[in-house]
């Protein structure tokens, strides 16, 4: 099929290049320029493993194209509306303006039959709104709700290989004609079984929201839990196992530590309990109000912690912060918990180095105050207190008496408990993990 994917970010070119993997013919479509310019090179204007391999390969079979004229995207059957939903400024509302701009500005090009298919996450109710706009240009196309469900780091697999297909479609029905043209869309991952459900348009917007609130949920739940942990001498960790072992609940994000962030779960959350107020629904989503705040505390509980580490005080202690990205395999920093907290001891008096393998240019791009160190070793060197924010393999693999020998004083902050205490207590280090005693 002939397909257009509107926005070239994170989702749409990845989205783009796994369609052209499908078999697809697909036109990508951004008005950044720079951007399209990376792409069409075959180059990822960010880190995300597998997908420049992917970008060149496609490319080479000449299914893959990229341009900044929305004008190309006319012809083809199938449109991707993949742009940002970024929170509003001063509001915990979503952005629309790049969807809405995407969505007006492909309305001229549609033919009849044609199907919008929108991945952004948004407020429930925007598909209603989007799709009288685009059936009053063209009554014969149609709007779908198609939410994406990519993992940062394994966006490739999961776009291929995905866990499930949600389909919103106007009327909710497996005879609209949409589903059968998505069907054929998702053909391949479809046939090696991957379960479609096809829904009306709320249902399909609620699910990513929904879903994402879930898991944040359950991540403050056991970061609760740990501040607990602290308070009474247990360990939050053999408590997640133990719970996690009722299949009810499952061991999957049950791991504490300096709570999420990224582009996704922080300001979708904001943006679910913001739509829920403008339904007259607010009260359905207050506990997220406290998953947010518990969350946002595991930052200043990492400041106490460090501060305890060094002796009582901040005060020129050098620290060193083992990560920047909000998670590995990633070099995305949007409302990374690990620079906030860079951030937060350097305001209090410390001397900060902040390294990490991908995130470092778009770090010092967001928090270009802070000092950055690309090897790992330079930056553990006279170090006072390590801090391990994002669990890089490389972090989880440093040998402990290697590192004692490099560093001023052998103190270390586990803030994801990914490391074994003993080992490193055995190496001559003070050890701390979070909920752990």
């Amino acid at each position: 099929m002939r397909i257009s994917v509107i926005g070239c970010g994170y989702l749409g070119a990845v989205h783009a290049a796994c369609m052209a993997k499908l078999g697809h013919e697909v036109v990508g479509i951004d008005v950044d320029e720079r951007k399209i310019l990376e792409l069409s090179a075959a180059r990822a204007p960010f880190f995300e493993p597998g997908l420049e391999e992917l970008l060149h390969e496609v490319q080479e079979t000449g299914r893959l194209t990229f341009t900044t004229d929305l004008s190309a995207a006319q012809g083809s059957a199938v449109h991707f509306i993949c742009v940002g939903t970024p929170q509003k400024k001063g509001e915990n509302g979503a952005d629309l303006t790049f969807v809405d701009a995407a969505t007006l500005g492909l309305i001229p090009f549609l033919s009849p039959g044609d199907v919008v298919v929108g991945k952004s996450t948004v407020p429930v109710g925007t598909a209603a709104r989007l799709s009288t706009l685009v059936t009053n240009q063209e009554p014969n196309a149609h709007l779908v709700w198609n939410p994406e469900f990519l993992r940062e780091g394994h966006a490739v697999s999961d776009t291929l290989q995905p866990d499930r297909f949600v389909y919103g479609v106007g009327d909710g029905s497996e005879e609209h004609p949409a589903v059968a043209i998505l069907d054929e869309v998702y053909a391949t991952p479809l046939s090696a079984g991957t379960p479609r459900l096809v829904s009306d348009h709320p249902t399909a917007e609620l699910v990513k929201t929904a879903a994402n609130s879930f898991l944040a949920t359950k991540i403050s739940f056991i970061n609760a839990m740990a501040e607990v942990c602290e308070a009474a001498g247990a360990d939050v960790a053999l408590l997640a196992d133990a719970i996690g072992m009722d299949d009810r609940i499952g061991r999957k994000f049950l791991n504490a530590g300096i709570g999420f962030g990224g582009g996704c779960l922080p300001k979708d959350i904001r943006a679910f309990m913001a739509r829920a107020g403008e339904l007259g629904a607010d009260q359905a989503l207050t506990f997220l109000r406290e998953v947010d705040a518990i969350n946002m505390r595991r930052r200043t509980r990492v400041v106490e912690l460090t501060r305890e580490l060094c002796g009582g005080s901040l005060m020129g202690k050098r620290i060193t912060v083992l990560g920047a990205a909000f998670k590995p395999e990633s070099d995305d920093v949007r409302d990374s918990p690990a620079l906030s907290i860079a951030a937060q001891l350097q305001l209090q008096g410390a001397v900060v180095t902040v390294t990490d393998p991908e995130a470092l240019p778009n770090a010092s791009r967001r928090f270009p105050e802070l000092h950055y160190e690309e090897q790992t070793e330079v930056a553990l060197e006279r170090a006072d207190a390590l801090l391990l924010l994002t669990e890089w393999q490389e972090y989880r693999d440093l040998d402990p008496y290697e590192a004692a020998l490099v560093v001023d004083t052998p103190n270390i902050l586990d803030g994801r408990n990914v490391l074994d205490a003993s080992k490193w207590r055995a190496a001559g280090w003070t050890y701390r993990g979070l909920g752990r005693p």
